[in-house]
């Protein structure tokens, strides 16, 4: 069925101690993610370049960027020059989304896209060559600690059935915790983004074990 991706979400982390943070997953994450907002495009301000840039100084993880931002034409490529392994840019902020994926895996990082809860998938089935990763939202983009939205999971399936055969990850992030991953996984995701599930647990590298244990099984 295929290779399950664990990505924590340094959303849920200490901001702190970020190096250390990161360090805590090192051995059983497959990326960390970063979310980065900019007050705009979601009305929450986290982070941007300069810190990313630091933490791709600092992390053995290969780091997965999604930018909740305005202008990702503009400001995205950035996050892949600067190494990000994964960049995500938005669909509905993106005035150019094949030019700005191909501009993305040009830079030598994984072009993902990803949609809100609404955003239906069917206008952009013929981009998905163009793309390595799409990502499903399952909250409302913005903040961390809110609650999976079931109703988001059909959608799930029409993605995973879009992508066919094409070497496309399916993302989901929000609200994946052991109570929901084994719905997503069932419904065809393979890459899942944990924020206060991995950095709320007492034990964030167990916790991690525990998400891709759970998914592998239900995609078994």
């Amino acid at each position: 069925m295929g290779h399950v991706r664990i990505s924590p979400s340094i959303l849920s982390a200490d901001f702190s101690r970020l190096s250390e943070e990161i360090a805590a997953v090192a051995e059983t994450a497959d990326w960390v993610h970063v979310d980065v907002m900019d007050n705009h495009f979601v009305p929450n301000l986290t982070l941007g370049l300069p810190v990313v840039e630091s933490l791709l100084r600092t992390s053995a993880v290969p780091v997965d960027c999604h930018l909740m931002i305005e202008q990702p034409d503009r400001w995205a490529p950035q996050y892949a020059e600067a190494g990000a392994g994964s960049v995500t840019f938005h669909v509905e902020a993106a005035d150019a989304p094949i030019r700005l994926a191909r501009t993305l895996r040009s830079a030598g990082a994984r072009a993902g896209m990803a949609l809100k809860p609404a955003t239906p998938i069917e206008p952009y089935i013929d981009l998905l060559p163009e793309l390595d990763m799409l990502l499903v939202m399952t909250v409302e983009p913005g903040f961390g600690g809110q609650s999976f939205l079931d109703v988001v999971l059909p959608k799930i399936r029409r993605v995973k059935q879009a992508i066919g055969d094409l070497d496309v990850w399916l993302q989901v992030d929000g609200g994946v915790s052991a109570d929901t991953i084994e719905r997503c996984a069932e419904a065809g995701a393979d890459t899942f983004v944990a924020g206060s599930a991995v950095y709320g647990a007492a034990d964030p590298a167990a916790a991690v074990t525990a998400l891709r244990k759970a998914a592998e099984a239900a995609r078994a």
